[in-house]
């Protein structure tokens, strides 16, 4: 049930298809959860400025029921990101959400 959302304003991503095989299993290895419950996005080229420049950047959003460790993920994340991107560590914002079991959808019902 992790979902992972990347968006870059690079124009391309190194091996897109094998980061994000990489992010799957490291969002599995970090929150413990199967990697089949895994959901990745990676969108690249997307229009963004961050702090009023149009430098590489990224925004990640990480949602899952529990199992958050935001303070470890962080930096895991921005390790992977910006060794795969080039987009510097300072670029990079992180958003975790925690959700609610019973606002969570999977084949046809919800987790809780």
């Amino acid at each position: 049930m992790p979902f992972i959302q990347i968006n870059t304003s690079t124009k391309s991503v190194v091996e897109n298809d094998l980061l994000q095989k990489e992010i799957s299993k490291l969002v599995a290895d970090l929150t413990g959860k199967p990697e089949s419950y895994i959901m990745t996005m990676l969108q690249s080229n997307s229009n963004m400025t961050f702090a009023g420049s149009d430098e590489p950047c990224c925004f990640i959003k990480v949602k899952s029921i529990g199992s958050l460790t935001p303070s470890i993920m962080c930096k895991s994340l921005c390790d992977l990101i910006a060794s795969k991107t080039n987009i510097k560590h300072n670029r990079i914002y992180v958003e975790f959400t925690d959700v609610e079991a019973s606002n969570w959808g999977f084949n046809g019902s919800t987790f809780g």
